[in-house]
């Protein structure tokens, strides 16, 4: 097959004005930066806190609205093995914006903290925050690299290119536009990409709801036409297991760093709220096209399409069913409007990723731990290499398709099991722990998720728990909630052991640990001078050379 030269036009075209969009968007941050009183830096981490409702909406929902999402949706509802009854992530969503507006909005603007990592050097120092820091900049890293994975492979399947230059010229464009605007190029972009996502796959539904090699997907979800009923089937003994999955993206996306960036960018806790409670209704919502076409996907006779046979899931090409449900169930230049809408979600993950690494690289990392003396422009150039260095990293992992899912495992279950009872204690429990407690919590976590296994990227399962079923491979098959549990056992031994600490040192059986280290240190980060500041810091320290200038 050759190269699909109009549909490669076609997402060029699309580039371009994502990234048109991003240089007039790096056009209003240069302008906010004049304006700003504060710290230029907060310009390209947090949008100065005065984004517009309406564009922080459209950034918090897009966000989440990505490559993996999209793609997740249709495959599962596909996949005769699952179907609509494991379609967990719109459910899952919603509750995780409900979840972050009603009890980490506030926290989180209460001390008007710039990213995620604050709070952490403020109590525990900053050794234990960059330890900590550690999974977070893992997750966001991987959750780039399993985007842009996906959109190589997606593209290869219509466009038929290669998977690495997709994967590149994606990457170079959203890393362009991030360096030149940060937040606001972030923000400005995703409204675009939201509109082309929303638009370019509801317009290929109708198409594909009629093609001629699909049935009534009424009918066949309950009735074997073609495949099992893409209903699914929820067992009473799958709960644990389907309770845990949601549990697992509810929790884990209040951990993720681009959820803060929006919500401090708002000028008002109440924005911010709101922005939350909008981006719960509109992602489930969101989800809906991508139900649909895996719907009918499962509802095709996949040999009477240009496809041919075996079908997809045969193949053990389920992840790419969308691409291939436009490629071969809707007109070509309707599927190249479809095409259009996966690169719009994709891109829309990527930059919210790259900044949300290289904002806590660029503060915590730098200006915490580094270089406490640095200046605004030392900072804004920090973030604008990390952004470069992370698209990078991402873009190389991303060509190694046969980890994506791999990077989507490690991703998901860092943040839930290390990373939810970290943030838990920091917010609500912050008089309760130490970072004794917080540095046992990491490497229990780490150590339970690692005896527990992941058959599917060549991790042993070692550890027996109740309810395993051994299949046919020798595998266990889990049914028991184990994200959920070790995401308990280390909240509560994080307790644990800082309140043992601290009884130890009461009771001097513990030498050199008082009681101030262990409850009530607070560990005061590197001031972020203004821009009026840092000049004067800077007169001063120049008039003393121009005074010694002038007795010579």
């Amino acid at each position: 097959m050759a190269v699909n030269w109009p549909g490669l036009a076609s997402i060029g075209v699309f580039y371009m004005i994502v990234l048109g969009t991003g240089i007039w968007a790096s056009r209003k941050s240069k302008r906010e930066e004049r304006k700003c009183t504060g710290n230029r830096s907060e310009v390209a981490m947090v949008g100065g806190r005065n984004l517009n409702i309406w564009v922080s909406i459209f950034t918090m929902t897009a966000t989440w609205v990505g490559g993996g999402y999209i793609l997740s949706c249709a495959e599962v509802v596909y996949d005769p093995t699952s179907g609509l009854a494991w379609a967990t992530a719109p459910i899952a969503c919603g509750i995780n914006m409900i979840v972050g507006g009603l009890f980490f909005v506030k926290p989180i603007r209460s001390k008007k903290y710039v990213t995620l990592m604050d709070p952490f050097q403020e109590k525990y120092g900053n050794t234990v925050a960059a330890v900590i820091f550690i999974p977070a900049l893992i997750a966001d890293i991987l959750w780039t690299s399993c985007v842009l994975g996906a959109l190589g492979g997606t593209l290869s399947v219509v466009m038929d290119i290669s998977s690495k230059l997709a994967v590149s010229i994606s990457a170079a464009v959203a890393i362009i536009y991030t360096l030149l605007g940060g937040l606001y190029s972030v923000a400005y972009t995703d409204v675009i990409q939201l509109l082309f996502m929303l638009l370019g796959l509801w317009f290929c539904v109708p198409f594909i709801l009629t093609s001629p090699s699909s049935a009534n997907i009424t009918v066949a979800a309950l009735t074997e036409l073609h495949q099992a009923p893409w209903i699914g089937k929820l067992e009473l003994e799958d709960m644990g297991r389907w309770i845990d999955d949601i549990l697992l993206l509810a929790l884990g996306g209040i951990c993720y760093q681009a959820f803060y960036q929006r919500v401090l960018s708002t000028p008002t806790d109440a924005q911010a709220k709101i922005t939350c409670y909008a981006a719960a209704v509109l992602c489930p919502i969101l989800a809906i096209p991508s139900l649909i076409v895996g719907a009918a996907a499962a509802s095709t006779n996949w040999n009477q399409t240009t496809y041919g046979s075996p079908s997809p899931y045969e193949q053990g090409r389920s992840g790419m069913i969308l691409p291939i449900a436009l490629q071969h169930l809707c007109p070509f230049y309707v599927s190249l409007v479809g095409m259009g809408a996966l690169a719009a979600a994709v891109m829309s993950s990527v930059d919210s990723a790259l900044l949300s690494a290289a904002s806590q690289l660029g503060r915590n990392i730098f200006k915490n731990i580094v270089y406490k003396k640095a200046s605004e422009k030392m900072i804004i150039l920090s973030v604008k290499v990390s952004i470069f260095l992370c698209g990078v990293m991402g873009a190389g992992l991303a060509m190694t398709t046969s980890s994506i899912h791999l990077f989507w495992i490690i991703s998901a279950d860092v943040l839930y099991s290390m990373m939810v009872p970290q943030v838990i204690c920091i917010f609500y429990l912050s008089h309760l722990v130490n970072k004794y407690g917080a540095c046992t919590g990491c490497v229990l976590s780490l150590l339970l998720r690692g005896l527990v296994g992941e058959p599917l990227i060549g991790l042993p399962d070692v550890l027996p728990l109740p309810w395993d079923k051994i299949q046919e491979d020798g595998h266990r098959y889990r049914l028991f909630p184990i994200h959920t549990v070790i995401m308990l056992t280390t909240t509560g031994t994080i307790l644990l052991v800082s309140r043992f600490v601290v009884w130890l040192s009461e009771r001097g059986l513990l030498r050199g640990i008082s009681d101030a280290e262990t409850d009530k240190d607070v560990h005061h980060m590197a001031p972020v001078e203004t821009d009026v500041e840092e000049k004067d810091r800077l007169n001063k320290e120049q008039s003393p050379l121009s005074e010694e200038v002038g007795r010579c």
